[in-house]
């Protein structure tokens, strides 16, 4: 089951649900006021690499963290 994220229209602050995909856009109650108006927003999605993969793929030091250039200067950072 996915988690979905949900904010509240009372409290504006967000709530992490497992849910179906069939209940993902029906409204829950919010953790942390308790009313019943949150709504489903989207979110950004995160995957974990090992430990190998991640120390193999690191930029050197003082490159761009967009495109990877040494001189870190390539204007799209």
């Amino acid at each position: 089951m996915p988690i979905y994220e949900y904010a509240c229209s009372s409290c504006e602050k967000i709530t992490e649900a497992l849910r179906s995909m069939d209940a993902a856009d029906e409204p829950i109650e919010c953790g942390h006021c308790g009313f019943n108006t949150s709504q489903r927003v989207h979110s950004v999605f995160s995957a974990g690499a090992s430990e190998n993969i991640s120390a193999n793929m690191s930029l050197p030091t003082g490159s761009c963290g967009t495109c990877g250039n040494p001189g870190g200067s390539c204007g799209m950072g």
